[in-house]
C-alpha cells in the first residue's frame, strides 16, 4: 500500500489550523477532491443533487475551514448542509438519517485548539478505509480541477440535535435515569449542548461543567484529559457517577462514586462481561488494543470471552469487528465500539450503556469496575524528526530484546510512531512498577542514539 500524504495513519487530515495541510488552499483542493470522489463512487440519486453533511467541533478554527471546505464541494456541483458543532458521532448517525452522500466532521478531538482536522464518513456512517483514503489523494494530486458549470447549494441547519439525542435514548431503550445524579464535563466542545440534554431527558440530576465555549479553551484542563474535574465536583456533590468526555465527545473517561478514575480497561471488562451474561456479546469475543493493559487480557479470558487486538484507535476496532462479526471493541483511552447501534466511538453512547448496566444490576459503579487490578503501565513520548521503520533501529531493537528477557513475561513493550504527531510512543508495561521507568529511561536512550 502506498504511503498516504494528506489522511493520517489513525483519523483523517489533522494538523496546525491554517498551516498545511489545514490551510485554505490545501482545504479548498480537498473539498473538491472528495467531490470528484463521491461522483465515482456514489450512484447519483435521480431526485437531487450530491449532497453532504459537515458538522465542526468548537474550535475557533472550524469556522475557517467549514467555509473553505463548503467552497470546494460547492464548485464541483455538490450541496452542503451544515449543522455547527456537533459530536463526531453525531455526524455519522446523521448522514444516514438524512440519507446523504458523505459526512465530514472538523475536529482535532482531544488536541489544542490551535489543532484542527478533517474526519470523513461514506454514506453508511462509515469512517473511511485507508484504501479509500489513497484514492482521495490520487483525485488531489492529479486533477486538474478545470471550472464546471455545475454550482452546489450550500443549507444551514440550526435544530438536528434532536435527531441525534433521539437515537442516543432509543439505543439504551430509553432507560430511565430517575435518581442518579451525574456530574457531566463536556470540555468546552462539540457535545456541550447535546450531552447533558440526554441525561436530563432521560431523567437523571445533571451538573454539567465546561460547557461554555469560547473558540479556544476545548480540551482545557478539563474533559477525558483531565478527570481530576470530574473527580471533584463528583466528590462535591456527592454524584453517583461522573462522565468526561472530549472535544469532539467520541471517548469518554469515567469517575465512580467515591471519586476512582474508571478507565477504557475498566469500562471494556465491565461492558463485555455483562453483553456476555445476557447473552448479546457477538461470539463470545471484544475487540481491543495492544495498549490496553495485561491485566484486561487475563480478566476477560477468566470469564470465557475471547481477546482479539488491532494496533490502535477506534476505526480499526471497527473495521476489526465489522469483519469478524463482532459487536463491542474499545480501548483504554476511551473510544468504544457498540456496533449495534453506532459506527464509531461515542463517549455519550458508552457512558449511557454503562448507566443502563448500573440500573438493570442494581450496584453502584465502584462495585462491578473494580474487578481486576491493573499492570503498572506508562507511554513514554519521544520527539522525531523523521519516522524511521523500527525493525531498523538497531540500538533500539537490541535494548528492547534485553528488557524481554528481564521481564521473564510479566511485562512488554509496544513502540509505534503517534499518527498525528512526530512522536515515537513507547508503551512499557510490567508487574513489578519499579522496572517500568528504569525501562522507559533506557528505551529513550537508546531511541535518542538511533534517531537524533
Amino acid at each position: 500500500m502506498n504511503k498516504k500524504q494528506l489522511f493520517r495513519e489513525t483519523d483523517g487530515v489533522r494538523g496546525k489550523a491554517n498551516y498545511a495541510p489545514l490551510d485554505t488552499e490545501t482545504v479548498l483542493r480537498l473539498g473538491k477532491s472528495l467531490s470528484e470522489y463521491l461522483k465515482r463512487k456514489v450512484e447519483p440519486n435521480p431526485n437531487r443533487g450530491y449532497k453532504v453533511i459537515i458538522g465542526k467541533d468548537t474550535r475557533r478554527s472550524g469556522y475557517l475551514l467549514e467555509q473553505t471546505l463548503t467552497a470546494g464541494f460547492l464548485s464541483r456541483g455538490v450541496d452542503v448542509i451544515t449543522v455547527g458543532p456537533m459530536p463526531t458521532p453525531a455526524i455519522s448517525h446523521l448522514v444516514k438519517s438524512f440519507a446523504l452522500d458523505m459526512g465530514v466532521m472538523i475536529t482535532a478531538s482531544h488536541n489544542p485548539y490551535y489543532d484542527n482536522g478533517i474526519k470523513v464518513f461514506n454514506a453508511n456512517g462509515h469512517k473511511l478505509t485507508d484504501q479509500e483514503e489513497l484514492e482521495i489523494e490520487s483525485i488531489y494530486f492529479e486533477n486538474g480541477f478545470n471550472g464546471s458549470e455545475l454550482i452546489g447549494r450550500a443549507q444551514r441547519i440550526e435544530d438536528v440535535s434532536g435527531r441525534y439525542i433521539e437515537y442516543i435514548k432509543h439505543a439504551v431503550g430509553n432507560t430511565s435515569l430517575k435518581g442518579l445524579t451525574i456530574v457531566v464535563d463536556c470540555a468546552n466542545g462539540a457535545s456541550y449542548k447535546t450531552a447533558p440534554t440526554v441525561f436530563q431527558e432521560l431523567g437523571a440530576k445533571v451538573i454539567p461543567i465546561n460547557v461554555e465555549p469560547n473558540g479556544y479553551n476545548i480540551n482545557v484542563e478539563c474533559g477525558s484529559l483531565y478527570p481530576d474535574k470530574v473527580k471533584d465536583a463528583v466528590l462535591k456533590n456527592k454524584a453517583d457517577i461522573g462522565i468526561a468526555l472530549d472535544g469532539d465527545a467520541d471517548r469518554v473517561i469515567m469517575i465512580d462514586e467515591k471519586g476512582n478514575e474508571i478507565d477504557g480497561n475498566y469500562i471494556t471488562a465491565l461492558v463485555a462481561k455483562h453483553l456476555k451474561e445476557i447473552g448479546e456479546l457477538n461470539k463470545n469475543s471484544v475487540v481491543i488494543t495492544e495498549y490496553s493493559n495485561m491485566a484486561l487480557d487475563l480478566e476477560l479470558e477468566s470469564h470465557g470471552i475471547k481477546v482479539l487486538k488491532v494496533i490502535n484507535g477506534d476505526r480499526a476496532i471497527t473495521e476489526l469487528c465489522r469483519k469478524q462479526g463482532l459487536n463491542f471493541g474499545g480501548e483504554f483511552s476511551g473510544h468504544f465500539i457498540f456496533l449495534d447501534y453506532s459506527d464509531t466511538g461515542d463517549g455519550t453512547m458508552t457512558a449511557l450503556q454503562v448507566l443502563k448496566i448500573l440500573k438493570q444490576t442494581g450496584k453502584k459503579l465502584s462495585e462491578i469496575a473494580y474487578t481486576f487490578k491493573k499492570f503498572p503501565q506508562k507511554i513514554f513520548n519521544f520527539e522525531v524528526k523523521e519516522k524511521l521503520p523500527l525493525e531498523e533501529l538497531k540500538t533500539f531493537q537490541e535494548t528492547i530484546s534485553n528488557w524481554k528477557q528481564k521481564f521473564d513475561n510479566k511485562g512488554r513493550i509496544f513502540p509505534r510512531y503517534s499518527g498525528t504527531e512526530n512522536l515515537l510512543r513507547i508503551m512499557i508495561e510490567a508487574e513489578d512498577a519499579s522496572l517500568v521507568d528504569k525501562a522507559g529511561k533506557d528505551l529513550i536512550n537508546a531511541a535518542r542514539v538511533d534517531l537524533s
